[in-house]
């Protein structure tokens, strides 16, 4: 089989790639980038697990889709290519990161440093078209979404940061017995001020990992990009 993703997550995913439910995802995903505007670029559908291995991964931050407007996904929840203003979700986190731990706001939307440490930047939905948020909803990708986080949920040691309805609904699959759940409303601006704001994600998934014998994730990006 081809391989898909170049790391372990390939092994554990490889059960739903060689699915019919997968073989219909990638042939609507065919004909919607022959024929709309897809985002991320589509090389970069699996970047999140790119960046993150599955053994490596010991944060996973869920968001809903990729990011809709032009040149802003880069195939990881939140982030966005440098060079690309930041948008307003992602001004909200760095907002809420600052508030809970001091965390110096950085330009750029970048998040792969946070990625080399195990957090895994997750999409309920990894594919989505132009200007139509969750336009590819309920075409497959939420099975394999559903299967990475039942894997990791099944190793265990893992801390979930769900934020909004769709992240939320994963908490399904998650086995709280041996892996922590940060939930609250999405960081968005139309609700980061009904519960995200205050709700001190990064310091809490830090105590969790400490309880769990985990290293806590440094937080605080890099002010210059590398890579």
């Amino acid at each position: 089989m081809k391989t898909i993703i170049h790391n372990d997550w390939q092994t554990v995913l490889e059960p739903i790639f060689a699915s019919p439910e997968y073989a219909q995802l990638h042939q609507f995903l065919k004909q919607e980038y022959q024929t709309q505007t897809i985002y991320p670029e589509m090389h970069h559908i699996f970047q999140a697990f790119e960046w993150t291995a599955f053994a490596d991964t010991k944060v996973v931050i869920l968001g809903q889709d990729p990011y809709h407007g032009p040149n802003q996904a880069v195939g990881a929840s939140f982030a966005v290519a440098p060079g690309i203003p930041l948008p307003p979700s992602l001004q909200n986190i760095y907002k809420e990161l600052q508030d809970d731990l001091g965390c110096t706001p950085v330009a750029h939307g970048y998040l792969k440093a946070w990625a080399q440490q195990g957090v895994l930047l997750l999409n309920a939905v990894l594919t989505v078209r132009d200007g139509r948020a969750y336009s590819h909803q309920n075409h497959g990708w939420e099975q394999l979404t559903d299967a990475a986080i039942a894997a990791l949920s099944n190793r265990g040691g893992v801390v979930f940061i769900l934020w909004g309805a769709a992240a939320r609904a994963k908490a399904r699959v998650i086995d709280t017995s041996k892996n922590a759940i940060i939930q609250s409303p999405h960081p968005s601006p139309l609700s980061a001020y009904r519960g995200f704001f205050g709700s001190k994600p990064f310091s809490k998934t830090n105590a969790a990992l400490r309880a769990m014998g985990e290293s806590p994730i440094d937080w605080q990006l890099p002010s210059t990009l590398k890579g």
